[in-house]
């Protein structure tokens, strides 16, 4: 086993929908121009990218304060080689968090919930605040476990 100096932390990420219209139009202006043509509100997702990043920000911190600290993207998760000891920590959706389960190999995961009044979050029980506390916890091995199956199958043959 090794010590809580050698672990380190992954902290998925993602971007957001304001940052996927940006790369595809190239800029604010065009994506807001886009949007709106559409009929929807930018200010929305205005408001959701910056819930987002004021959620990493304080997630990062509160991870570098306790351990050493990789941030992947998730369009980079198949490419990623996890350690066995890593802690990984995902900010983001429900389906983030299950993209991020496929890559992995017994590490713990953490799903932390970037805006609580945007998603419910059924496999997000942390807030970005709580972290401060469970990081250290996680890397002293005194957090509970909750095992999630992903999927279930059932044969008519038994």
């Amino acid at each position: 086993m090794s010590s809580a100096d050698d672990r380190k932390i992954v902290l998925i990420v993602r971007e957001t929908r304001l940052d996927e219209l940006v790369a595809r139009f190239n800029t604010v202006a065009q994506a807001k121009f886009y949007v709106e043509h559409l009929g929807a509100d930018f200010g929305d997702y205005v408001e959701e990218q910056q819930h987002y990043r004021a959620a990493t920000q304080e997630v990062e911190a509160a991870l570098r304060a306790c351990a050493r600290v990789q941030r992947v993207d998730r369009r980079y998760l198949s490419n990623f080689i996890f350690g066995a000891d890593d802690i990984v920590v995902v900010l983001g959706q429900d389906g983030l968090v299950a993209n991020t389960l496929k890559y992995l190999d017994g590490q713990q995961v953490l799903g932390v919930n970037p805006d609580s009044r945007r998603w419910d979050g059924v496999l997000l029980p942390f807030k970005p605040a709580d972290l401060a506390k469970v990081i250290p916890e996680e890397i002293a091995h005194r957090r509970p476990v909750k095992h999630v199956t992903m999927a279930k199958a059932s044969l008519n043959t038994g």
